[in-house]
């Protein structure tokens, strides 16, 4: 595989608090050669959500995950499930796709949630789900403005109301520390990520459809109208194709993915339970998921059992050296806004990838100059509800069929590619810089 990072990027999740909530699934290694109707490379919540879909079609799906089940950012993640998916901001949404683009654009981050909601319900999958939608808490009187002002735009491209606390009812609301402010938009949920990820496969699973880990895919090729992929055990030779590796990606399986995608790592760490007197202490007893107004932003929430989940953006490289430097640097970020906790035990600490697109929006679609290849990959930080549905969209497309469900001009247009090609990681560190200066 052709890789971006350093191997310690893409390796084992060491220190991830979901492993620990959940029983390892086993999904045989191939070991022999295949057909099938429809594979699938890569088996995180689009690969998963594709394969629950097509199986109840009727169609014969195979998965293939190159590691182990939930190894990837659908096991690493934040488990937000939230509004999100794009970086692009809304004017630029507006300027590229017009009102009505916009419209439809809001219209599917709904629907994701909405597709998340319906999985779970419709397959009893217990994820531990709580909070009522998303809080975002302002860093800077200016960010509090700017919520302010934001209302008004909500309420027209969602259709609900939010909720703005200010900065003096926070304590009120369970929500204190060094704040201005906070808004809450009361569309989405969180959840345990491998909770969720394990009900899909084994929903998609009791459909119909086959799974394998273990199990690389080296090489893709076409001839006579079907495609092949080979792996160290054996071949798969399918009438369509859909990669679903997103931030996980080989540039060259295909090699039309060279350059079109561009990981960037995210940190997690999560605290032993908290009590009582400690959540009062701090002025945090809030169950709501949350982030700030930052660039680089951070992302945070009280766990069920009380322990608590800090997330913010990763390091630049994935050596020992950066890796240290990044749980100094998430272990700082937090102590400054949770100072009541400076001294609780940091129980879990992992990192993982989040997949951006040069164009800023997620894509989903054929594949050009490859037919009957499908990707769908992009979603820049929010895959629990925009890869969950992603997955939904392929899994119609591939059969010629019109999706159930919103799909957006924003995420028809095939993927460019980022300038600088293998280099393209040395665009986050003046990203990263002025992002910063932003933050202030």
């Amino acid at each position: 595989m052709k890789r971006l990072y350093e191997a310690a990027a893409y390796g084992p999740q060491k220190g991830c608090f979901w492993a620990d909530t959940v029983q390892p699934a086993h999904w045989p290694t191939l070991d022999r050669d295949i057909q099938t109707d429809v594979a699938i490379i890569g088996g995180g919540f689009t690969g998963l959500s594709a394969a629950l879909h097509l199986a109840q079609d009727n169609v014969r799906v195979t998965v293939i995950e190159a590691e182990t089940p939930g190894w990837g950012a659908s096991g690493r993640n934040g488990g937000f499930c939230c509004l999100g998916g794009a970086k692009a901001p809304r004017r630029l949404l507006q300027k590229r796709f017009g009102t009505d683009g916009l419209a439809e654009w809001c219209a599917t981050e709904k629907a994701a949630i909405d597709t998340v909601a319906t999985l779970l319900d419709a397959h009893g999958i217990d994820a531990d789900t709580h909070s009522d939608g998303e809080t975002i808490v302002a860093h800077t009187p200016s960010a509090m403005a700017n919520l302010r002002a934001s209302m008004d735009e909500i309420r027209t491209d969602f259709g609900v109301t939010p909720h703005l606390t200010e900065a003096s009812d926070l304590p009120h609301e369970g929500l204190s520390g060094p704040f201005h402010g906070a808004l809450t938009i009361p569309l989405g949920f969180a959840l345990n990520p491998r909770k969720y990820h394990g009900g899909l496969a084994q929903a998609a699973q009791t459909a119909g459809a086959t799974l394998h880990a273990r199990t690389p895919v080296t090489r893709l090729t076409q001839q006579d109208g079907k495609t092949r992929l080979t792996t160290p055990g054996g071949t798969v030779t399918a009438d369509r194709v859909i990669l679903a590796t997103n931030g996980y990606s080989s540039e060259d399986v295909p090699d039309w993915l060279r350059a079109r995608y561009l990981p960037v790592q995210s940190s997690v760490i999560v605290t032993r339970p908290l009590t009582l007197p400690e959540q009062l202490a701090q002025g945090w007893t809030s169950a709501q998921m949350a982030y700030d107004t930052r660039t680089l932003l951070h992302y945070f929430r009280k766990l069920p059992d009380n322990r608590f989940l800090f997330g913010m953006r990763g390091g630049l490289r994935a050596t020992p050296r950066a890796e240290t430097a990044i749980r100094r640097k998430i272990r700082a970020d937090f102590h400054a806004m949770f100072p009541a906790w400076k001294d609780v035990e940091i129980t879990h600490d992992w990192s993982g990838l989040v997949c951006l697109m040069a164009n800023l929006t997620p894509f989903a679609g054929p594949v050009p100059e490859l037919p009957g290849v499908f990707a769908g990959l992009g979603y820049h930080g929010n895959g629990v509800a925009m890869g969950s549905h992603t997955g939904r969209l392929l899994a119609a497309i591939v059969q010629g069929k019109t999706p159930d469900a919103p799909y957006p001009q924003a995420m028809r247009q095939p993927a460019t590619r980022f300038p600088l090609g293998r280099f393209r990681r040395a665009l986050l560190a003046p990203a990263y810089a002025a992002a910063s200066l932003l933050d202030r």
